[in-house]
């Protein structure tokens, strides 16, 4: 090799030396700032699962099931992070010190916690004497299968687990529970809920009392609304489960059949339902008595029904404005429909709020326990109805589509006739309540209290006055309990009212 070449390879390692130096530098720098920043991570985490440990009992299970969640990433990223460095593995600082936990914490709640305790609610979304009555109804099913679980523990793990849409293994570390024992007990409760709550689907048990309550709100022999709501799965191919309910005018599940693949239309739904059956074959529902209206006419027990079912004489669905230009009494009849609809809406609305496990989308592999699941939520939806608790406030926006189309088949002659009776009932009603009562009720210090259109009590007719008079008519609340100035004299005076004077 010549001279020349050999200083060449020379500079050439020399320049090579320096490019790595450049390289390696850099790398160093990040090295160092990483092995100061891990071990801070890690004491910050530590210090973190040490508050959790000491507050979980004052902390929402919304912020605990969070921070939880938060702390179970960072740590995984943080392990990922020390394999790709070479950094060893800092030792855990020792946490401040705690007292020991020997107890769970739902046993810890249980030994704290006074009767009226508002965490009860929160944790489990009813009140302890709500629970204590749920739990002796229930206990006689679970004491043999899930021994020595105890059956309190049980159903207090499946009412957090529904409530919060919490993992089993969130389940598992309140209960002191593998996860296993937590998805047995879970199913186990959703099961003895489904068997020895089923009386509260009080469709044919309990008639006359939904009848009456439909009569309150000027649908009269109506038995219930028919809707049917979509669950979304957790799937590439935007999959779905389809829940077919009927509800009472007070907003309780009067039949529920769920778990139907989205992939059905509604009128299938409704065809391979038992409440099908009950009504075209075997004749067991809305057999009762007939009711004649104002004007002669007789309308047989009803329900109301979305756009997407066919009318029947049973399923009164809405007029169709598709191929024609509605008339002003049938646009009343869709407007009383659809605030009927709104029940089974708000009713859906409720169970998914109270309830977050069935609000969430579900996994595919999960589907084969739904339809328990969903059911189960219904009836404690009920239950707590029965029980008087509060439910927060749903706002349901007028009358909301729900991506169903509207049935195109053949339609009922009888179904007709009986609608376009009940849509001229309506009319009268209407036209009744503007001759009588269109009142103001003004002091004689010139304040007006109330400008709306009241309906006396007698007339039942709350869906076409305010939504402040018709909520309170709908409960059958006091003239004192409406705030309205005078209105029991109002109430006596009205039907001497022809509508000329000007005297109120």
């Amino acid at each position: 090799m010549t001279t020349a070449g050999v200083a060449t390879n020379r500079h050439r390692g020399r320049r090579k030396s320096k490019k790595e130096r450049l390289k390696t530098e850099p790398q160093s720098s990040h090295h160092k700032h990483l092995s100061t920043a891990i071990p801070a991570l890690i004491s910050a985490t530590s210090a973190a699962r040490s508050f959790l440990l000491r507050h979980d009992l004052h902390l929402l299970p919304s912020q605990t099931l969070a921070l939880e969640s938060l702390l179970s990433s960072t740590s995984r990223s943080l392990l990922h992070l020390l394999s790709l460095v070479s950094i060893p593995t800092p030792p855990s600082p020792s946490p401040p010190p705690s007292p020991p936990l020997q107890q769970s914490w739902f046993d810890r709640f249980m030994a704290t916690c006074p009767d009226y305790d508002p965490r009860w609610v929160q944790f489990f979304n009813l009140s302890k004497p709500s629970f204590t009555l749920l739990l002796r109804l229930l206990t006689p099913s679970l004491t043999s299968s899930l021994h020595p679980l105890l059956p309190n523990a049980a159903l207090a793990a499946t009412l957090f687990r529904l409530s919060h849409s919490a993992s089993f293994s969130a389940v598992s570390c309140r209960f002191s529970l593998d996860s296993r024992t937590a998805c047995i007990a879970f199913y186990s409760v959703c099961r003895a809920i489904v068997e020895n709550l089923g009386h509260l689907f009080e469709f044919n048990s309990d008639i006359n009392r939904i009848i009456v309550g439909f009569g309150w709100i000027s649908l009269p022999n109506c038995c219930g609304v028919l809707g049917v709501e979509k669950f979304e799965l957790e799937s590439t191919e935007n999959r779905s489960l389809l829940v077919q309910a009927l509800v009472d005018s007070e907003g309780r599940f009067l039949d529920v059949s769920a778990g139907w693949p989205g992939s059905l239309k509604p009128e299938d739904v409704l065809k391979r339902s038992k409440l099908f059956s009950g009504v075209e074959e075997s004749k067991e529902y809305l057999n009762g008595p007939s009711f004649e209206l104002n004007s002669g006419n007789v309308i047989p027990q009803y329900l109301l029904g979305d756009s997407c079912y066919p009318l029947r004489p049973w399923l009164l669905t809405p007029y169709s404005g598709k191929n024609r230009e509605l008339s002003s009494s049938e646009m009343e009849f869709n407007g009383v429909h659809c605030k009927g609809m709104e029940l089974v809406g708000t009713a859906f609305a409720k169970v998914k709020k109270k309830w977050k496990l069935v609000g969430r989308k579900w996994k595919e592999q999960c589907i084969e326990a739904f339809p328990f699941v969903v059911v189960a939520c219904c009836l404690l939806h009920n239950f707590l109805i029965k029980c008087s608790e509060v439910f927060p406030e749903e706002s349901v926006e007028g009358c909301k589509e729900r991506d169903f189309t509207e049935f195109d088949g053949e339609d009922s002659e009888i179904g007709m006739r009986i609608r376009d009776a009940l849509t001229s009932h309506f009319t009268r009603i209407s036209e009744n309540v503007v001759k009588k009562c269109s009142v103001f009720c003004i002091r004689k210090e010139g304040n007006v209290r109330d400008t709306t259109y009241l309906a006396p009590m007698t007339d039942s007719v709350p869906f076409l006055v305010s939504e402040e008079v018709r909520s309170k008519l709908i409960y059958g609340c006091s003239a004192e309990a409406m705030s309205l100035c005078y209105t029991e004299i109002m109430f006596c005076e009205l039907e001497k009212y022809d509508g000329t004077s000007n005297d109120y």
